[in-house]
Protein backbone atom coordinates (compact mmCIF):
# COMPACT_ATOMS: atom_id res chain seq x y z
CA UNK A 1 0.00 0.00 0.00
CA UNK A 2 1.41 3.44 -0.94
CA UNK A 3 2.35 5.37 2.16
CA UNK A 4 0.53 8.49 0.91
CA UNK A 5 -2.75 6.53 0.76
CA UNK A 6 -2.37 5.27 4.32
CA UNK A 7 -1.44 8.75 5.57
CA UNK A 8 -4.49 10.34 3.94
CA UNK A 9 -6.79 7.57 5.17
CA UNK A 10 -5.55 7.94 8.72
CA UNK A 11 -5.95 11.70 8.48
CA UNK A 12 -9.58 11.22 7.43
CA UNK A 13 -10.22 8.77 10.27
CA UNK A 14 -8.64 11.15 12.79
CA UNK A 15 -10.66 14.09 11.52
CA UNK A 16 -13.91 12.14 11.82
CA UNK A 17 -13.31 10.51 15.18
CA UNK A 18 -11.41 13.11 17.25
CA UNK A 19 -14.55 14.82 18.56
CA UNK A 20 -16.86 11.84 18.53
CA UNK A 21 -17.05 9.79 21.76
CA UNK A 22 -15.54 6.75 20.05
CA UNK A 23 -11.78 7.30 20.68
CA UNK A 24 -9.73 8.55 17.75
CA UNK A 25 -6.59 6.93 19.18
CA UNK A 26 -8.28 3.52 19.21
CA UNK A 27 -9.36 3.90 15.60
CA UNK A 28 -5.91 5.01 14.46
CA UNK A 29 -4.15 2.13 16.22
CA UNK A 30 -6.57 -0.51 14.95
CA UNK A 31 -6.58 0.74 11.34
CA UNK A 32 -2.77 0.97 11.35
CA UNK A 33 -2.63 -2.62 12.56
CA UNK A 34 -5.12 -3.84 9.95
CA UNK A 35 -3.20 -2.07 7.18
CA UNK A 36 0.15 -3.28 8.48
CA UNK A 37 1.20 0.35 8.34
CA UNK A 38 4.02 1.77 10.45
CA UNK A 39 3.38 5.49 10.78
CA UNK A 40 6.22 7.89 9.96
CA UNK A 41 7.65 8.79 13.33
CA UNK A 42 6.26 7.87 16.73
CA UNK A 43 4.56 11.26 16.93
CA UNK A 44 2.37 10.81 13.85
CA UNK A 45 -0.89 10.05 15.72
CA UNK A 46 -0.51 12.87 18.23
CA UNK A 47 0.42 15.48 15.60
CA UNK A 48 -2.48 14.69 13.29
CA UNK A 49 -4.72 14.80 16.37
CA UNK A 50 -3.49 18.33 16.91
CA UNK A 51 -4.40 19.07 13.29
CA UNK A 52 -7.95 18.06 14.09
CA UNK A 53 -7.89 20.15 17.27
CA UNK A 54 -6.90 23.27 15.31
CA UNK A 55 -10.25 23.06 13.57
CA UNK A 56 -11.71 24.23 16.88
CA UNK A 57 -9.56 27.34 16.70
CA UNK A 58 -10.72 27.93 13.12
CA UNK A 59 -14.40 27.59 14.03
CA UNK A 60 -14.30 29.41 17.38
CA UNK A 61 -11.49 31.88 16.68
CA UNK A 62 -13.74 34.83 17.51
CA UNK A 63 -14.36 33.52 21.02
CA UNK A 64 -10.66 32.92 21.65
CA UNK A 65 -9.74 36.31 20.24
CA UNK A 66 -12.35 38.15 22.33
CA UNK A 67 -11.06 36.48 25.49
CA UNK A 68 -7.46 37.31 24.60
CA UNK A 69 -8.01 41.01 23.93
CA UNK A 70 -10.27 41.52 26.97
CA UNK A 71 -8.31 39.39 29.43
CA UNK A 72 -6.99 42.36 31.38
CA UNK A 73 -10.29 44.24 31.47
CA UNK A 74 -13.01 41.60 31.73
CA UNK A 75 -13.58 39.39 34.76
CA UNK A 76 -15.71 37.13 32.58
CA UNK A 77 -12.80 36.57 30.18
CA UNK A 78 -10.44 35.86 33.06
CA UNK A 79 -12.88 33.35 34.53
CA UNK A 80 -13.20 31.63 31.14
CA UNK A 81 -9.41 31.39 30.75
CA UNK A 82 -8.94 30.24 34.34
CA UNK A 83 -11.60 27.55 33.86
CA UNK A 84 -9.76 26.16 30.83
CA UNK A 85 -6.46 26.18 32.73
CA UNK A 86 -7.98 24.41 35.74
CA UNK A 87 -9.53 21.77 33.49
CA UNK A 88 -6.27 21.28 31.58
CA UNK A 89 -3.98 20.77 34.58
CA UNK A 90 -5.11 17.25 35.68
CA UNK A 91 -4.38 15.76 32.25
CA UNK A 92 -1.06 17.61 32.07
CA UNK A 93 0.05 16.29 35.46
CA UNK A 94 -1.13 12.71 35.05
CA UNK A 95 -0.08 12.55 31.38
CA UNK A 96 3.49 13.65 32.15
CA UNK A 97 3.76 11.39 35.20
CA UNK A 98 2.44 8.30 33.43
CA UNK A 99 3.87 8.93 29.95
CA UNK A 100 6.36 6.06 30.09
CA UNK A 101 3.83 3.55 31.41
CA UNK A 102 1.23 4.61 28.84
CA UNK A 103 3.59 4.29 25.87
CA UNK A 104 5.46 1.16 26.96
CA UNK A 105 2.61 -0.86 28.50
CA UNK A 106 -0.84 0.30 27.41
CA UNK A 107 0.28 1.02 23.83
CA UNK A 108 2.40 -2.13 23.49
CA UNK A 109 1.36 -4.02 20.30
CA UNK A 110 0.47 -7.15 22.28
CA UNK A 111 -1.65 -5.23 24.78
CA UNK A 112 -3.25 -2.25 23.02
CA UNK A 113 -5.87 -4.13 20.91
CA UNK A 114 -7.17 -5.99 23.99
CA UNK A 115 -7.29 -2.84 26.06
CA UNK A 116 -9.04 -0.97 23.25
CA UNK A 117 -11.65 -3.71 22.76
CA UNK A 118 -12.42 -3.74 26.48
CA UNK A 119 -12.59 0.04 26.89
CA UNK A 120 -14.73 0.48 23.79
CA UNK A 121 -17.30 -1.99 25.11
CA UNK A 122 -17.21 -0.74 28.70
CA UNK A 123 -17.41 2.87 27.52
CA UNK A 124 -20.37 2.03 25.28
CA UNK A 125 -22.25 0.40 28.13
CA UNK A 126 -21.51 3.36 30.43
CA UNK A 127 -22.83 5.78 27.83
CA UNK A 128 -26.09 3.85 27.51
CA UNK A 129 -26.49 3.61 31.30
CA UNK A 130 -25.40 7.09 32.36
CA UNK A 131 -27.32 8.86 29.63
CA UNK A 132 -30.43 7.53 31.38
CA UNK A 133 -29.21 8.23 34.93
CA UNK A 134 -27.74 11.71 34.42
CA UNK A 135 -29.46 14.35 36.56
CA UNK A 136 -31.38 17.23 34.97
CA UNK A 137 -28.83 19.77 33.69
CA UNK A 138 -28.15 22.86 35.78
CA UNK A 139 -25.34 24.44 33.74
CA UNK A 140 -26.43 25.31 30.22
CA UNK A 141 -23.66 27.57 28.92
CA UNK A 142 -20.30 26.06 27.98
CA UNK A 143 -18.75 29.53 28.00
CA UNK A 144 -19.67 30.18 31.63
CA UNK A 145 -19.15 26.99 33.61
CA UNK A 146 -18.33 27.33 37.32
CA UNK A 147 -14.69 26.63 38.09
CA UNK A 148 -15.64 23.58 40.15
CA UNK A 149 -17.39 22.01 37.16
CA UNK A 150 -14.47 22.88 34.88
CA UNK A 151 -12.10 21.13 37.29
CA UNK A 152 -14.19 17.96 37.40
CA UNK A 153 -14.47 17.86 33.62
CA UNK A 154 -10.67 18.07 33.59
CA UNK A 155 -10.51 15.12 35.97
CA UNK A 156 -12.79 13.10 33.70
CA UNK A 157 -10.46 13.94 30.81
CA UNK A 158 -7.63 12.11 32.64
CA UNK A 159 -9.42 8.83 31.88
CA UNK A 160 -8.61 9.36 28.20
CA UNK A 161 -4.95 8.47 28.76
CA UNK A 162 -6.17 4.85 28.55
CA UNK A 163 -6.40 3.68 24.92
CA UNK A 164 -10.00 3.41 23.79
CA UNK A 165 -11.37 5.85 26.37
CA UNK A 166 -12.57 8.78 24.31
CA UNK A 167 -11.52 12.21 25.55
CA UNK A 168 -14.72 13.83 24.32
CA UNK A 169 -16.82 10.93 25.59
CA UNK A 170 -15.29 11.08 29.07
CA UNK A 171 -15.66 14.85 29.37
CA UNK A 172 -19.15 15.19 27.89
CA UNK A 173 -20.60 12.22 29.77
CA UNK A 174 -18.76 13.17 32.95
CA UNK A 175 -20.10 16.68 32.58
CA UNK A 176 -23.64 15.35 32.29
CA UNK A 177 -23.20 13.44 35.56
CA UNK A 178 -22.31 16.68 37.39
CA UNK A 179 -25.16 18.68 35.91
CA UNK A 180 -23.60 20.17 32.76
CA UNK A 181 -25.97 20.14 29.81
CA UNK A 182 -24.75 17.91 26.99
CA UNK A 183 -24.23 20.61 24.38
CA UNK A 184 -22.57 22.92 26.92
CA UNK A 185 -20.23 20.09 27.88
CA UNK A 186 -19.38 19.45 24.23
CA UNK A 187 -18.57 23.13 23.67
CA UNK A 188 -16.33 23.24 26.74
CA UNK A 189 -14.67 20.03 25.55
CA UNK A 190 -13.84 21.75 22.26
CA UNK A 191 -12.18 24.62 24.11
CA UNK A 192 -10.31 22.28 26.46
CA UNK A 193 -8.98 20.22 23.56
CA UNK A 194 -6.80 23.08 22.34
CA UNK A 195 -4.34 23.37 25.27
CA UNK A 196 -4.55 19.63 25.99
CA UNK A 197 -3.54 18.49 22.53
CA UNK A 198 -1.08 21.33 22.01
CA UNK A 199 0.70 20.30 25.21
CA UNK A 200 0.66 16.61 24.24
CA UNK A 201 2.01 17.42 20.77
CA UNK A 202 4.88 19.55 22.05
CA UNK A 203 5.73 16.95 24.72
CA UNK A 204 5.81 14.05 22.24
CA UNK A 205 7.75 16.02 19.63
CA UNK A 206 10.39 16.83 22.21
CA UNK A 207 10.57 13.22 23.40
CA UNK A 208 11.00 11.96 19.82
CA UNK A 209 13.11 14.83 18.43
CA UNK A 210 16.04 12.53 17.73
CA UNK A 211 14.21 10.15 15.39
CA UNK A 212 12.25 12.52 13.17
CA UNK A 213 13.36 12.84 9.55
CA UNK A 214 12.39 15.18 6.70
CA UNK A 215 10.40 12.44 4.95
CA UNK A 216 8.54 11.68 8.15
CA UNK A 217 7.85 15.38 8.57
CA UNK A 218 6.28 15.62 5.10
CA UNK A 219 4.03 12.61 5.69
CA UNK A 220 3.01 13.94 9.10
CA UNK A 221 2.20 17.30 7.49
CA UNK A 222 -0.12 15.65 4.95
CA UNK A 223 -1.97 13.76 7.70
CA UNK A 224 -2.14 16.97 9.74
CA UNK A 225 -3.80 18.95 6.92
CA UNK A 226 -6.27 16.18 6.04
CA UNK A 227 -7.29 15.74 9.68
CA UNK A 228 -7.77 19.51 10.03
CA UNK A 229 -10.03 19.79 6.97
CA UNK A 230 -12.19 16.78 7.85
CA UNK A 231 -12.50 17.84 11.48
CA UNK A 232 -13.82 21.24 10.41
CA UNK A 233 -16.98 19.55 9.20
CA UNK A 234 -17.34 17.49 12.38
CA UNK A 235 -16.84 20.48 14.70
CA UNK A 236 -19.53 22.45 12.86
CA UNK A 237 -22.09 19.65 13.10
CA UNK A 238 -21.34 17.62 16.25
CA UNK A 239 -23.04 19.81 18.86
CA UNK A 240 -26.23 19.94 16.82
CA UNK A 241 -26.15 16.17 16.37
CA UNK A 242 -25.81 15.28 20.04
CA UNK A 243 -28.37 17.92 20.93
CA UNK A 244 -30.86 15.99 18.80
CA UNK A 245 -29.79 12.37 19.27
CA UNK A 246 -27.64 12.33 22.43
CA UNK A 247 -24.67 10.04 22.90
CA UNK A 248 -26.55 6.74 22.67
CA UNK A 249 -25.76 6.09 18.96
CA UNK A 250 -22.08 6.26 19.86
CA UNK A 251 -22.62 3.92 22.79
CA UNK A 252 -24.03 1.24 20.50
CA UNK A 253 -21.26 1.86 17.97
CA UNK A 254 -18.58 1.44 20.62
CA UNK A 255 -20.02 -1.91 21.72
CA UNK A 256 -20.20 -3.16 18.13
CA UNK A 257 -16.65 -1.96 17.38
CA UNK A 258 -15.27 -3.58 20.53
CA UNK A 259 -16.95 -6.89 19.72
CA UNK A 260 -15.60 -6.66 16.18
CA UNK A 261 -12.05 -6.22 17.48
CA UNK A 262 -12.48 -9.22 19.77
CA UNK A 263 -13.67 -11.30 16.81
CA UNK A 264 -10.61 -10.32 14.78
CA UNK A 265 -8.29 -11.14 17.70
CA UNK A 266 -9.90 -14.57 18.15
CA UNK A 267 -9.74 -15.43 14.44
CA UNK A 268 -6.09 -14.46 14.01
Amino acid sequence: MPIWFAVILLGIIEGITEFLPVSSTAHLLIVQDLLGFQPPGDVFPIVIQFGAILSVVAVYWRRFWDVLVTLSSSSESRKFAFGIIIAFLPAAVFGAALHGFIKEVLFAPSVAPKVIAATLIIGGVLILVFERLAPPPRYLDGDKLPLSRAFWIGMFQVLAIIPGVSRSGATILGGELIGVERKAGALFTFYLAVPTMFGATVFDLWKNRGILSLDAGLDIAVGFVVAFLVALVVVRTFIGFIGRFGLKPFGWYRIAAGLGIIAVLVLR
